[in-house]
């Protein structure tokens, strides 16, 4: 989740809309340079288990630390890693095909390019954006981190296996029987 900085993030406020005229949501005009950087996370769909790791910048060398975060992470047992990654440069270095050599357990498997929807990390991104950044304002990447922290902290302690493409809403039961019958006054 990147690059990320420092600013106001947008939240939701009931406006009443019964006044009239109705007012508009507002929002102070904030640039947001106080401090950026770059969030990287593992996600494992059928627990639900994920681990985050924040940087200031996204190297090659950051990208390393983490898949060896990652791979302390994941159990020793496990007899193969799948790490499904979109096409960025530093996930192409020539420092993880070293990493892959070493670590004959890992698999990377590269999505097609434009096919984002596919990796199941990217919806949970947004959870996390709601559970650490919505609604607040920061004034440091410190306090960013401290809040990406809290909210995997949160989500580990709540975690369920993440299905794809299924949300999860009340539906009403559906009525038994082929029709109904129309209403005839």
């Amino acid at each position: 989740m990147g690059p990320t900085s420092a600013k106001s993030f947008p939240g939701q406020q009931a406006i009443a809309v019964n006044i009239r005229p109705a007012k508009r949501a507002k929002q102070e005009i904030d640039y947001g340079r106080r401090g950026k950087g770059d969030v990287f996370g593992a996600f494992r769909p059928a627990t639900g288990d994920v681990d985050t790791q924040a940087y200031t910048r996204r190297t090659i060398a950051n990208w390393i630390d983490f898949l060896e975060q990652v791979d302390a992470w994941v159990e020793p047992t496990a007899q193969r890693v799948y790490a499904i990654l979109d096409n960025l440069n530093t996930h192409h270095a020539d420092d993880v095909l070293l990493f892959s050599l070493t670590h004959p357990r890992w698999e990377f498997v590269f999505q097609p390019v434009y096919a984002a929807y596919r990796n199941l990390i990217e919806p949970w991104w947004k959870i996390l954006r709601s559970l650490a950044l919505k609604g607040r304002r920061f004034e440091t990447w410190a306090e960013i981190v401290v809040a990406v922290e809290a909210a995997t902290q949160y989500w580990n302690a709540h975690q369920h296996p993440f299905v794809w493409g299924r949300r999860r809403r009340h539906r009403p039961p559906h009525p038994s029987g082929i029709a109904l019958l129309p209403n005839v006054a």
